[in-house]
């Protein structure tokens, strides 16, 4: 899956992350990171999953079926949270 590789390399390089790092984590090589992100080889399930914890993303995200995209709330207060969602919901409504 072209996808794959196109995401992972997309978030790695987001989270300031080498392919070295990336792999240490994971525990395999570097060359697997970069085969996975030029799409000669797909992750086994469970380094699927380890790399979705990693990103904090679902593996559907990964896989590229899931579209949603995530926004960091960190730091801002709950009424400004609550604006936020509101506004979403308003414009979702249209």
């Amino acid at each position: 899956m072209d996808d794959f590789g196109n995401i992972l390399k997309t978030l790695r390089v987001q989270h300031k992350l080498t392919q070295a790092q990336l792999a240490q984590k994971l525990g395999v090589t570097k060359s697997v990171i970069s085969a996975y992100e030029t799409g000669i080889r797909m992750p086994s399930y469970d380094i699927l999953i380890a790399i979705s914890r990693i990103f904090k993303v679902t593996t559907d995200h990964l896989l590229g079926i899931e579209q949603k995209q995530d926004i960091d709330l960190s730091g801002l207060t709950d009424d400004e949270i609550n604006a936020l969602t509101n506004l979403i919901k308003a414009m979702k409504h249209k």
